[in-house]
């Protein structure tokens, strides 16, 4: 259970990595100067934004 618990908050991390860090490249331009950690819930919103814009959507019938 412990395993598997450290295995998803990293698999997680890896996941939302790229949004964060490219947030954190933005909000830097801008004079903020913020952390991965205060970037990290902003990257998330963003992270989930982009796999649900990019999913494709289907409409189950059943016959």
């Amino acid at each position: 259970m412990i395993k598997g618990l450290i295995v998803g908050i990293l698999v997680f991390l890896f996941a939302t990595f790229p949004a964060t860090w490219l947030l954190m490249l933005f909000l830097g331009n801008l004079g903020l100067g913020l952390s991965y950690w205060g970037t990290l819930p902003l990257g998330i919103l963003v992270s989930v934004l982009l796999g649900s814009a990019s999913a494709p959507s289907y409409i189950a019938v059943r016959e």
